[in-house]
């Protein structure tokens, strides 16, 4: 039977997205294979946030030609559905399925034998308005945590972004199938569910109607037997409510971490990204987390360069993220994305002052990283090790997302353990010397 390989770009969604496709070639009896072990089928899984992703997308093409001429190439994701007569026309490829069809990729492609050459790659991508299925997805094998999918596609027409052209509207499973899933997923002793979606603070809906909450989710997930820890990927400000921080706070199973996107701290350009709330709301949150849990991690999604930034205004967006008791900044420096509504904004920001904006905010992060480790030292907390080593050592993270470095010991593998932080290395990992107990010595 046929190999096939996939190579996901993007986000955890796609990752969680990539390996359930995987299970269904598996399934029909084709053994998945990494990409460099000579596949007869590439499925490349793309993403389109930024125009990088784009030309990741071709490169990767590229390779899989190099590795297999003869190979089949089939191309799904967000630049698949944005894009897929763009991608038909790169040269290797043989297929392109937009987001209604992807699930559906082995029975609508049946033999997976590259056409002749010169023959023009099959596009089977239907508009968006068609992505009305949810399908519950989850990876495996591929970490020691779980990317486990809970929501799909946005309402928010926010100004810079393409997902709602490329995922359509927000959809949601019912809570019974996701905590079945995530009982699966705890019978293949994973000890870390990572819940994730498009903007998986709207979990609930279901043909447009509303029928359960993401803190009801929250609530069923956390009676869970047999997952350690659940991990939420990212959430809107306004849909992080008081009830869902303060669940969290005293939970079974919620890791003491939240990721949420701020994009700006300045209002007028939160205005100008069609953004939902203000940046007092988001300061709120802060104060909310952090009076109920000291020492929660928090990350925050930052864009620099949108159309209408300022330097006054990212200036603004600087002090105020220095000022905020924050761990970590996603920064994302802004492109332009066909179709969106900030091509139409005024000014635009050079891209050289782009990089040079990213660049602040790069050192800010690992400031405001370095000061949220310092903080932990001499605390105790649980370290899901993995099997990665660097110099000698295995790394893990605590619940609160601290990245902790021990002396290599295979028994730790995927293993939780009570730790006691010692001191922060050069490469930034928090080493710890005292692990029940027992004293490692470096």
């Amino acid at each position: 039977m046929k190999k096939v390989a996939f190579y996901t770009l993007g986000c955890k969604l796609n990752y969680s997205e990539s390996s359930s496709i995987g299970r269904m070639f598996e399934d029909k009896g084709y053994t998945k294979v990494e990409f460099n072990e000579n596949p007869d089928i590439f499925i490349i899984n793309t993403c389109s946030v930024t125009e990088n992703a784009d030309k990741k997308c071709r490169k990767i093409v590229r390779e899989a030609q190099k590795i297999n001429a003869d190979g089949y190439v089939a191309i799904i994701g967000c630049y698949a559905q944005l894009k897929p007569k763009e991608i038909s026309e790169i040269p290797g490829v043989d297929a392109v399925l937009g987001a209604a069809e992807k699930f559906r990729l082995v029975e609508l492609i049946d033999t997976f034998e590259k056409a002749p050459s010169g023959q023009p790659a099959q596009v089977i991508a239907s508009t968006i308005d068609n992505a009305v299925e949810y399908h519950t997805s989850y990876s495996l094998n591929d970490r020691t945590r779980t990317f486990l999918k809970v929501q799909d596609g946005c309402d928010y027409p926010c100004a810079y972004c393409t997902i709602p052209l490329a995922r359509g509207k927000s959809r949601s499973d019912s809570i019974e199938n996701i905590v079945k899933a995530a009982r699966d997923i705890a019978a293949r002793d994973v000890k870390e569910i990572v819940l994730t979606g498009v903007n998986i603070g709207d979990f609930g809906l279901r043909n447009g109607v509303r029928e359960e909450t993401f803190l009801d989710l929250v609530k069923a997930l956390d009676e869970v037997e047999g997952i350690e820890r659940f991990r939420i990927s990212s959430i809107e400000p306004n849909l992080l409510t008081d009830e869902i921080i303060e669940f969290v706070a005293q939970s079974k199973r919620f890791a003491p971490h939240f990721h949420i996107p701020l994009q700006s701290g300045s209002n007028k350009v939160l205005g100008l990204m069609k953004r939902r709330y203000k940046r007092e709301l988001y300061t709120e949150r802060v104060a909310k987390i952090k009076s109920l849990m000291p020492d929660c991690c928090i990350g925050v999604d930052v864009i620099v360069g949108h159309p209408g930034e300022t330097k006054e205004l990212f200036e603004e967006t600087y002090r105020f993220l220095n000022e905020l008791d924050i761990s970590y900044l996603h920064v994302f420096t802004y492109s332009e994305r066909e179709n969106t509504a900030a091509l139409a904004i005024r000014p635009i920001v050079n891209k050289g002052e782009r990089a040079e904006r990213s660049k602040m905010l790069h050192i800010l992060s690992d400031k405001k990283k370095r000061f949220f480790y310092q903080s932990q030292i001499g605390k105790e907390g649980k370290v899901l090790f993995e099997d990665e080593v660097q110099n000698g050592q295995m790394l893990g993270f605590t619940g609160n997302y601290v990245r902790v470095a021990v002396k290599y010991d295979p028994l730790l593998i995927n293993e939780t353990k009570e730790v006691r932080y010692d001191h922060i290395n050069p490469e930034n990992l928090m080493e710890v010397t005292e692990i029940q107990e027992e004293i490692l010595i470096h």
